[in-house]
């Protein structure tokens, strides 16, 4: 039989990540940077891989160096994926 799922589940939960906001150069969208440590595959060194997601900021209140927790959702534009969820600590 298949199991239903209630409403508050997910099949496939959306990604959370946290970075930091570079860019709030466009109106309603910032541009964080979200990096994460892989090890190469052939030197198997720690190098350290950086993705710039654009992210939906409704009330227009991130500053460039926010440190900010982004959820992944439906896409809101030709490149914006991800949405605000709370920012962590603000810049100085």
């Amino acid at each position: 039989m298949a199991e239903e799922t209630t409403a508050t589940e997910r099949a496939n939960p959306r990604k959370i990540r946290e970075g930091m906001v570079v860019s709030t150069s466009m109106d309603k969208t910032a541009v964080v940077a979200v990096t994460d440590r892989v090890r190469h595959p052939r030197y198997n060194k720690t190098v350290q891989r950086t993705n710039k997601l654009y992210v939906h900021d409704e009330s227009n209140d991130l500053n460039v160096g926010d440190k900010v927790r982004v959820q992944e959702t439906r896409p809101l534009s030709k490149t914006k994926r991800w949405r605000l969820l709370d920012v962590l600590e603000r810049a100085r």
